[in-house]
């Protein structure tokens, strides 16, 4: 009698700088694709690796959810060392367990949070070059904040985000909590929400950038929240080396 697959649900922690994003496509070399090679050896046939999220290329992660089954089990803190044996140096597996057979680490995800690293001073030390977004300019930390707390709640968020050359349900999301934090030169974006759109991070963030300089007021949220017509060169996506999916909860 056939032993059926096991599921398991792994966390991720990677640095995205020479990935495509997480999510395999022709362009490039995609997390994705790593973790799945690694399984196929340990597994002797090939897995299909499901992510919690879709991070674009230059993205990194902390906290990225997968689950996948394997018909050869190995127990989950075996399985954490096989992988990260094998797994490139820029990603790790930080976490191992079994799950449920019905488990999903996207549509089982009841919020996720993001958070954004902007360096404000008039030089970058190169060691942090590829996960802070660079700003010399004077930031307004406290229009930001005002801005940042608009974006709270259930709004139509396609004023901020990018077209995903896919069908969607609905471009509503929900937004728990929104805050910026100065500590010297480090600015730090942390938002929660229930799910976000494609590149609905970096479009808020660098829409609160352009308040932080003074080329926007605050209100300038609430009013193109209302307005929900698909997104203009008014507002930039931010750089992505800046982000990271910091925390999937469940």
């Amino acid at each position: 009698m056939a032993i059926p697959p096991r599921r398991y649900k792994i966390v991720l922690a990677y640095d995205g700088t020479a990935y495509s994003g997480y999510q395999r496509q022709d362009n490039g070399v995609a997390v994705q694709q790593r973790v799945e090679e690694v399984l196929e050896i340990i597994n002797h046939e090939p897995v299909r690796v499901y992510g919690s999220s879709r991070t674009d290329a230059g993205v990194h992660a902390k906290g990225f959810v997968a689950h996948f089954d394997l018909v050869q089990p190995v127990p989950p803190a075996n399985l954490v060392r096989a992988m990260n044996t094998r797994l490139p140096p820029d990603v790790r597996v930080m976490r191992a367990a079994y799950a449920r057979p019905d488990f999903d680490a996207r549509k089982d995800a009841k919020g996720k949070e993001y958070r954004y690293f902007v360096y404000n001073a008039s030089i970058l030390p190169p060691h942090l070059a590829p996960y802070w977004t660079f700003c010399h300019r004077p930031l307004d930390v406290a229009a930001m904040q005002d801005a940042a707390s608009r974006f709270v709640g259930r709004h139509d968020f396609v004023s901020f985000a990018a077209n995903p050359h896919r069908d969607l349900e609905t471009t509503v999301r929900n937004i728990f909590a929104f805050t910026v934090k100065k500590s010297g030169p480090r600015v730090t974006f942390s938002v929660k929400g229930d799910g976000f759109l494609y590149k609905q991070v970096r479009s808020m963030v660098g829409f609160l950038l352009s308040v932080g300089k003074g080329n926007e007021r605050p209100e300038a949220v609430t009013e193109l929240l209302e307005a929900a017509t698909p997104r203009t060169a008014r507002v930039q996506t931010a750089p992505g080396k800046g982000l990271f999916l910091w925390k999937v909860w469940y």
